[in-house]
């Protein structure tokens, strides 16, 4: 037998061990013989994208929904070792006794983890990085009524004004506020938004930070540009300036940086410490190991590497999976070939900007960019599941084929 393991159950991970499966299945006879396994810490895939909204706990679905209905073997466990030159790899199973397994192929795909803040009292931010972290954000909030009423009560202060800051910030109020209304309280809701830089959404361009800020100003949402963070307590945010803002609630949106496990495997990281992967995915210098997802830098066009996002980790997973059978069977592989870069950033209540390539030229706000983000968060996002044939066929279309969704849900 010929031994595909993935690390991750993470939509790189969960598109990598599907698309091995199909490449296996449709060489016939001659993919008999490949088995995948895929081990990751818990027992759901993560709807990760959608952690800033209301109600997080459900936005997970059962991973043997997608994994047990194609035949691969998951194991619950946390991986805490890689050797490449003996082809195993150590963690600890949710018991806590050690576990050992080898491989014949790899695929890395543990996806990321926030940075930590960088300034005193990091212990009483909360965050929506995981889906614990969403979880215990969410249960705060919700018990905000409970405390005495005092300045800050309904305040939240974002810091982080990229993407994910963003799409916190504005939804932020609308959930305060359906906390607050039944206590009579609303009025009392506060956000504020702090970022270095002196512009929201640095990293998003030029192009469609006008409608952002227009959409920040109506929401009401307040800007702290141009500072940082001194130190947090349980009440009380201190600026880089000496403002202080009372507030129960701080929220870190600072960044992500590749998975822990990318150290163990030697090679070139840049500098969020994800792998150089070459044009099939394949580990740079490193024999039998791949990489997908928020640990690979990928090659997606001139000058430009894959976004830490499921936008590029699904059909990275996929081209990931099937050129490790490839590998095996001595068959040619397929290069990563992504959609062509989009984006589309939540803005709260009846908002949404989609953008196109990467000098992000608007395409659709308001309504029309709502209901494509609510059709990406809660129908594109998730894969089939308790259908093998459907799950089979969903892990061949190696690109997301937006356009062609957007048509069919027109």
């Amino acid at each position: 037998m010929t031994h595909i393991l993935v690390i991750g159950g993470g939509f790189a991970g969960v598109w990598a061990a599907a698309g091995a499966v199909r490449a296996a299945r449709a060489a016939g006879e001659a993919g008999d013989h490949i088995r995948v396994a895929l081990i990751s810490g818990g027992d759901d895939l993560v709807l990760r994208p959608r952690l800033y909204e209301d109600d997080p706990e459900s936005m997970r679905l059962s991973l043997d929904r997608v994994l047990g209905p194609i035949g691969v073997r998951r194991l619950a466990g946390t991986v805490t070792n890689i050797d490449t030159d003996a082809h195993t790899v150590r963690g600890v199973t949710r018991a806590g006794e050690n576990l050992e397994l080898g491989y014949d192929k790899l695929i890395l795909a543990t996806g990321s983890k926030l940075v930590a803040a960088p300034f005193s009292g990091a212990e009483n931010l909360f965050d929506v990085d995981t889906l614990p972290a969403a979880t215990t954000l969410d249960h705060h909030l919700r018990r905000l009524p409970e405390r005495a009423p005092a300045d800050g009560r309904y305040t939240v202060v974002v810091v982080g004004a990229g993407f994910t800051g963003l799409e916190v910030a504005t939804a932020m109020g609308e959930r305060l506020r359906a906390i607050a209304d039944t206590h009579g309280a609303s009025e009392e809701v506060r956000v504020v938004l702090v970022d270095r830089a002196d512009v929201l959404g640095s990293e998003l361009g030029a192009g469609p930070r006008p409608y952002i800020e227009s959409v920040i100003d109506e929401l009401k949402v307040e800007r702290r540009l141009h500072r940082t963070v001194e130190r947090v307590t349980s009440d009380e945010v201190v600026l880089s300036d000496g403002e202080v803002i009372p507030a129960l609630t701080a929220v870190w949106t600072g960044g992500t940086v590749a998975s822990p496990l990318t150290k163990h495997i030697a090679g070139e990281h840049d500098r969020l410490g994800r792998l150089s992967v070459d044009e099939h995915l394949r580990v740079t210098g490193v024999a039998d190991v791949y990489a997908a997802g928020d640990t690979a830098a990928a090659i997606v066009g001139e000058d430009r590497f894959s976004m830490q996002s499921c936008q590029h980790a699904t059909p990275m997973g996929k081209c990931a999976g099937h050129n490790v059978v490839a590998d095996i069977l001595d068959i040619d592989p397929m290069p990563f070939v992504p959609d062509p870069y989009t984006t589309c950033l939540d803005l709260g209540p009846g908002r949404a900007v989609q953008t196109a390539g990467w000098d992000r030229l608007i395409q659709l706000t308001g309504e029309e960019g709502k209901d494509l983000k609510h059709a990406i968060n809660n129908s594109w996002i998730y894969p089939p599941i308790d259908d093998p044939e459907m799950i089979l066929a969903h892990a061949g279309r190696l690109a997301n084929g937006a356009n062609e969704q957007r048509s069919q849900a027109a």
